[in-house]
């Protein structure tokens, strides 16, 4: 038995989840999983549909309000199961809804009010798909170049976050218009439709929470990971080139050891000293001490101070730092 705040796990049945959260139906259609699954683990399962355990249990975790970080995602099967909720949407839930709404309205031309409600129908599914189909082309396409190794610099998940709006909003309006003002004949198939709404409403809503809680974290990690990357292979590729056509003096500035100009390339880079001693492999105090070091030999303080003398000395690329400044 799953207790109802503990978090689920790739040991507990698949049968075990459903029982307890109904609505991780819609989450095993979008990660391709079909029922008929008896009483096995959601591990077995999740492997047997080559689905990544991890990402599954994620999302099913976050969806019923259980612990769930975005740390453990597979972001190319998290990619995969947004772009099936979004078919689900656009040819399916929204087209069924329409279908009831004709059918448990009076929509032959003698009620004006029927008419009204089928355009704003319309028009709401019409922004709904402007706003899916631009995560389907430009977001997830951006996230594939990310997953192959290539940052775009001219756009970021900061930008798609910023302007990201939730979708849910006007159907809670349709819902509310249908509930006061809308008469019918049919009274269980405007019931239906009502029903279907409310559910979309919310499934819409919690769609779009994971794009925002999940989704984005985990973009961002992977833009600051190729980031210092593409920088560290830069300044690799500087060296070499220093040491073989430039002056020993343009490769180590003034002053400071091989190490200290590593560190302040990092500082540059907009890393801690916590994570600057994890990329060294050494200790947090060592990365200290050198960073106390290089501030007495310059004459520095500031973070942005030693920016600007890792960007004068060639430690460091400053498109490198123009695309920090952008993603973060």
């Amino acid at each position: 038995m799953i207790d109802n705040n503990s978090a689920y796990t790739s040991d507990n049945t698949m049968r075990e989840l459903i029982r307890t959260n109904s609505s991780l139906l819609m989450v095993l259609s979008r990660f391709n999983i079909p029922l008929g699954f008896g009483d096995k683990t959601v591990g077995d399962i999740c492997t047997e549909n080559h689905v990544d355990t991890s990402t599954f249990l994620t999302v099913a975790n976050y969806i019923s309000h259980r612990p769930a970080t975005s740390e453990c995602i597979d972001i190319s099967a998290l990619t995969g199961y947004l772009r099936r909720a979004h078919s689900y949407f656009l040819d399916f839930i929204l087209p069924d809804i329409r279908r009831k709404l004709l059918s448990s309205i009076d929509c032959s031309g003698s009620d004006d009010l029927a008419f009204v409600i089928i355009k704003f129908f319309d028009e709401y599914v019409r922004e709904v798909r402007v706003h899916m189909e631009y995560e389907n082309e430009t977001v997830f396409n951006y996230i594939d170049s990310l997953i192959n190794g290539t940052l775009k610099t001219e756009f970021s998940i900061r930008e798609f976050a910023a302007h990201h709006k939730r979708m849910e909003s006007k159907l809670m309006e349709l819902k509310d218009i249908l509930i006061r003002y809308c008469p019918s004949n049919n009274h269980d198939m405007l019931n239906s439709v009502l029903f279907d709404i409310i559910n979309c409403e919310h499934d819409l809503a919690s769609h779009c929470s994971v794009e925002d809680h999940l989704l984005v974290p985990k973009v961002l990690e992977l833009e600051k990971e190729l980031v210092q990357k593409k920088a560290e292979t830069k300044s690799e590729e500087e060296r070499l080139k220093t040491n073989g056509h430039e002056s020993v003096a343009q490769s180590q500035p003034i002053n400071l050891s091989t190490r200290e100009q590593e560190i302040v390339r990092l500082i540059a880079l907009g890393l801690s000293n916590k994570e600057i001693a994890d990329r060294l492999c050494i200790s947090v105090h060592t990365a200290t001490t050198h960073r106390r070091n290089i501030v007495a030999k310059l004459d520095i303080h500031s973070p942005a101070g030693l920016t600007i003398y890792a960007i004068a000395n060639h430690l460091v690329d400053i498109d490198d730092i123009k695309i920090i400044i952008k993603g973060f």
